[in-house]
């Protein structure tokens, strides 16, 4: 009994900590550990358009590592990232708003409202574009209950 209390402590103790220290936070749909298929997130924003990024320039942010086409993005990334890091955890926001985690084509993208929507692929992406507003409103009500699942 007194092992199973100290097992027990332990867990509990283990755990708050790494709450308290902010190691605790979502996932990112992720191949391999890189996050968006080694896409730079900034390069949406900065750029318009997808880019893959260097290997060599990384950032391990939220459970995923993060690729980058320069130090200058990494940087920008660095100070903010939920300003760059797609919706829905980086999930099809076409399949979110159909209640499903579906991977995606960083290809298959747009930005609305100052956020990074990616999808499936550019058939799903021609979908998700008939009606981006009815769709975000499903996709955020679903996602509240989505973000939870494990895959």
């Amino acid at each position: 009994m007194k092992f199973l209390l100290t097992v027990f402590t332990f867990f509990v103790f283990t755990l708050v900590s790494s709450a308290q220290s902010g190691s605790i936070m979502p996932l990112f749909y992720q191949e391999k550990g890189i996050a968006i298929k080694g896409y730079d997130p900034v390069a949406y924003f900065t750029e318009k358009k997808a880019m893959a990024g260097d290997q060599s320039i990384t950032f391990d942010w939220s459970g995923a590592r993060w690729q980058f086409v320069s130090k200058e993005n990494m940087e920008l990334f660095k100070k903010n990232p939920e300003k760059y890091v797609p919706q829905y955890g980086g999930y099809c926001a076409y399949g979110i708003s159909e209640n499903h985690k579906s991977p995606t084509d960083p290809n298959a993208w747009t930005v609305i409202g100052d956020k990074l929507y990616l999808n499936y692929n550019l058939k799903v992406k021609e979908l998700w574009s008939t009606d981006i507003p009815g769709r975000i409103k499903k996709a955020d009500a679903n996602w509240k209950t989505l973000e939870k699942e494990t895959n």
